[in-house]
Order: structure tokens, then C-alpha cells, then sequence
């Protein structure tokens, strides 16, 4: 149960920040969701924490990429930890502060007035 808060936090900080976002605990869980999900628009940033997918199958990684092609793609790595290889847009090291991520988020992806993902 604890390790579900900091998604939690994440996600409620994003939602403040004007995002639609959505959270998974893990690769599995983020390929359930519809491409489309509930008609909110395509994915339009991917934020993924290298501690949840560790040890994961390198190929669950490369279909969600797959399936948000057009989603620009977030590293939060742990300090001592070599960086996945991936199309990163930017990598960001634990530890760092929610807002810290916030802003990266902002910066990469401003806020749309509309409902839905940013960018739509």
C-alpha cells in the first residue's frame, strides 16, 4: 500500500498543474490501458520510474513506447543507478521533489486549457 502514495502524489501534483494523468505500478499495468483511454486523447508524455520496472521484461518497456508513439518519455532514475536505454527526453534522479517534477513535466508539455492530456 505505501508505495502506491507517491504515484498518488505525483499524480494529484500533475491534475493541479492542469495534466490528466494517470498512474500503473508497473509496465503490466500500464499496457492495460486503452491507447484512447476513456475518450481523454492520446498519451502524451510518458513518466517512468526505473526502480518500478527493474527486473521487469525489457520488452514490456518497448511496447508501451510503441503504443504512444508520439509520447514524449521521462527517466526518474535512482541516484546510483545507470540510466535505462531509451528515447529519454529527460532523465531526472532520485531523489528530487515532486515539484521538481512538476516542472519538468511543464517544461516538456505545457498545460493545455482544454480537458484531456496536454498538447490536445
Amino acid at each position: 500500500m505505501a508505495a502506491q502514495w507517491p504515484r498518488a502524489l505525483i499524480r494529484a501534483a500533475l491534475r493541479e498543474a492542469g495534466y490528466d494523468a494517470l498512474g500503473a505500478s508497473d509496465l503490466d499495468e500500464a499496457l492495460t490501458y486503452p491507447v484512447d483511454e476513456a475518450g481523454r486523447g492520446t498519451v502524451r508524455l510518458i513518466l517512468l520510474d526505473q526502480q518500478a520496472v527493474q527486473g521487469q521484461d525489457d520488452q514490456r518497456l518497448v511496447d508501451l513506447l510503441e503504443r504512444h508513439p508520439g509520447a514524449d518519455t521521462v527517466l526518474l532514475r535512482g541516484a546510483f543507478q545507470p540510466s535505462l536505454l531509451g528515447p529519454w527526453r529527460d532523465v531526472i534522479q532520485h531523489p528530487t521533489s515532486i515539484d521538481d517534477l512538476t516542472e519538468t513535466v511543464r517544461r516538456l508539455l505545457p498545460p493545455s486549457s482544454k480537458a484531456g492530456y496536454p498538447g490536445e
